[in-house]
């Protein structure tokens, strides 16, 4: 599967997020829709995007008891995504109920990726908030090895392991990478960050990138500078 880059449209609303779609004219890009576009304008953005001819990220990022997460992606896969995601903190047996209820009639579904550590999470963080005193990269491994055991199509990770979990859980195994910045941007509140160019260089296969495009002067560009540093 070829290298993509997905822009994160968190927006808070569907005029917001369509009018910034708007700029692109003719390109498609691969759309992320998280929790804070999705819940301000619920399932018809995502028809909306999907019939304007995107392939859509759904991030919800489900964590609950098995049941109700088979239920709740039984759901999201008659939205037509192209992707979404749980937590891999929700155990195998989460997992594989996720893909269960993802999985139509048919036998199709959308992709099916975990989400092993929030790049906003370090070492420090995850030891003293969330009481895991294991090293960071052992954890995320840990994770990601679980969620091929449940069948998953792969983890949403820092891009700081995608090269790692390639080597643990094979190179088809896919690695969606949030936490990318040019070279001479801002940070934010991430803690793992790697550029475009880095990315594509330690293997990974998709990167979300946000603010750097949805907030840049000219968005068009910035998206075009991403594909160019990570795809071409």
């Amino acid at each position: 599967m070829g290298k993509d880059v997905i822009i994160a449209c968190d927006f808070a609303g569907k005029n917001e997020c369509l009018a910034f779609l708007d700029k692109f004219e003719g390109r498609k890009p691969y759309v992320k829709i998280g929790m804070e576009l999705f819940y301000a304008a619920g399932p018809e953005i995502v028809r909306e995007i999907k019939a304007r001819g995107h392939k859509i990220f759904l991030d919800l990022k489900l964590h609950d008891i098995p049941n109700t997460v088979k239920k709740s992606m039984s759901v999201l896969s008659n939205l037509d995504v192209d992707m979404t995601n749980l937590h891999a903190a929700g155990t195998i047996s989460m997992m594989e109920a996720a893909l269960d209820g993802l999985t139509r009639e048919d036998g199709t579904r959308p992709l099916l990726i975990a989400v092993t550590q929030l790049t906003s999470t370090d070492q420090e963080r995850m030891e003293n908030d969330l009481l895991i005193k294991e090293p960071i990269d052992k954890v995320v491994m840990h994770y990601a090895s679980n969620a091929a055991k449940a069948g998953l199509d792969g983890v949403v990770c820092s891009p700081l392991e995608a090269g790692k979990v390639h080597n643990t859980c094979g190179a088809n195994f896919l690695t969606i990478t949030p936490g990318v910045r040019f070279a001479d941007g801002d940070v934010g509140d991430q803690k793992r960050v790697m550029t475009p160019e880095q990315a594509k260089k330690i293997g990974s296969d998709y990167i979300v990138v946000g603010r750097p495009i949805t907030a840049a002067a000219d968005p068009v560009a910035a998206y075009e500078r991403c594909v160019k540093e990570f795809v071409d």
